[in-house]
């Protein structure tokens, strides 16, 4: 077990395209980390260049206390599990688990126990004959991770290896995961696209979007304090809602005008946003810390907006209502599940101002109430 470290780690590929942009990430020993971000956003590079099975364009990635840029992927001690597996086919259960093993020449008895302790660990000792064409994507995923856990490297690097699994199984696995590295507790690096993934499993989130690391924190923390409005917006499902609309002054307080409605400012905002009376931001608010005048949960004085229900979406105990406001567009909220409601009704909204957002305009607007978020946006790339 090591901690890894990349230092100013660059990607180009010829074109040129910049695939990793400068990045700067320090995993302690033991940490589950997960990197996170939409196709394409250099995640998984920046997992295989760890792995050497990507070269590095400049920097210095570190596994314990040796740089490893010239290292070939055999001798790095490491152990990767892919999202198709590559289990072979020809090998049984058993033979698969012990093939990386054996090529290291280790010796037969302490093989078996490994594989063993491995098969139990993950409850497939009973599939240790069969070969992969007989059985299921969660199991082919356990004989998977199983290889991995035998070899008791330095680290683990997972590429998106639950994509393959049905919607169930993924969450089993998830919680199978978690467990995994708890008794473990092995260095783990982790890439999904997947943000509910993101979110349960990791110590730490890595938000990435075009190369660049955006936001490293605690899921909670990037949840609830997203440094910048592509943060907020990817984390979240359904995703943050966003109003436009700009800062006025009216008797001694401070409001949001987005066209069809005014929101007053709580006090937490004043001091960040006494400075901007008069400029263009927007505003965001999560589905979840709105309500309707059916329910009335966060009713109150100058947070309320109307709108007209356009799409309704049940999910058992709770609702997804997608209304219409008057300039803004459609927004989501979640309540609970509410049978009176019909598509065309017209209703009240109104926002939770204890978990409001305001953002500079741009996809990648900085959260002007979150103290010192430029300066985090920035140092992103060097945690």
């Amino acid at each position: 077990m090591a901690e890894v470290v990349l230092e100013n780690v660059t990607k180009v590929y010829p074109g040129p395209v910049m695939a990793v942009d400068n990045v700067s990430l320090r995993i302690q020993d033991k940490e589950f980390v997960v990197l996170v971000g939409p196709s394409g956003c250099g995640k998984s590079t920046t997992l295989r260049m760890v792995a050497g099975l990507e070269e590095i364009t400049s920097g210095t990635i570190r596994i314990g206390d040796r740089v490893v840029n010239d290292v070939p992927p055999k001798d790095r001690d490491i152990a990767m599990v892919f999202q198709n597996y590559a289990l072979y086919p020809h090998m049984t259960v058993y033979k698969n688990m012990a093939f990386g093993l054996k090529l290291r020449r280790i010796p037969r008895a302490e093989i078996d126990e490994r594989v063993h302790s491995a098969a139990r660990l993950l409850g497939i000792e009973n599939l240790l004959d069969r070969k992969p064409k007989a059985l299921s994507g969660g199991q082919r995923q356990r004989v998977a991770v199983g290889r991995a856990i035998v070899r008791t490297p330095k680290a683990f690097l997972f590429d998106e290896p639950l994509s393959n699994l049905d919607a169930k199984l993924r969450v089993e696995m998830r919680a199978e995961l978690k467990k995994l590295h708890r008794r473990l507790s092995t260095t783990t690096i982790y890439v999904t696209h997947d943000q509910e993934e993101a979110m349960t499993l990791g110590d730490r989130v890595v938000v990435m979007k075009d190369g660049v690391v955006h936001q490293c924190a605690a899921p909670l923390e990037v949840y609830d304090q997203p440094v910048n409005r592509f943060v907020a917006g990817f984390l979240g499902t359904p995703p943050m809602n966003f109003f436009a609309g700009r800062i006025v002054a009216e008797n001694g307080s401070l409001w949001f005008d987005e066209g069809s409605g005014r929101i007053r400012m709580p006090k937490r905002l004043e001091k960040s946003l006494s400075g901007r009376v008069g400029e263009a931001v927007v505003l965001g608010v999560r589905p979840e810390s709105l309500s309707c005048s059916n329910e009335g949960k966060f009713a109150g004085q100058g947070n309320r907006i109307d709108v007209t229900i356009s799409v309704i979406e049940p999910l058992g105990d709770k609702m997804d209502l997608h209304v219409q406001t008057g300039s803004h567009g459609q927004v989501v909220c979640r309540i609970e599940a509410n049978r009176s409601l019909r598509d065309g009704m017209r209703l009240a909204m109104y926002l939770n101002l204890d978990q409001i957002h305001v953002f500079e305009p741009g996809e990648e607007g900085v959260n002007v109430g979150l103290k010192g978020a430029g300066e985090q946006v920035s140092a992103a790339r060097a945690v």
